[in-house]
């Protein structure tokens, strides 16, 4: 994730902006975060399970 956020920033300030890159960049970094967020569960989760 790291390595796709410094790329698509290096798309931003470059003279030469390629698009496709930067939506890629952008596509393996949401897919990172859904992945970090599927480890965590979530507060409801947390609540309904002490109400039980």
């Amino acid at each position: 994730m790291i390595l796709a956020i410094s790329i698509a920033l290096y798309e931003q300030v470059s003279e030469e902006k390629n698009i496709y890159i930067t939506v890629i960049a952008i596509v393996v970094f949401m897919f990172g975060m859904m992945q970090l967020s599927a480890k965590n569960p979530s507060k409801n989760q947390e609540k309904e399970e002490d109400a039980d």
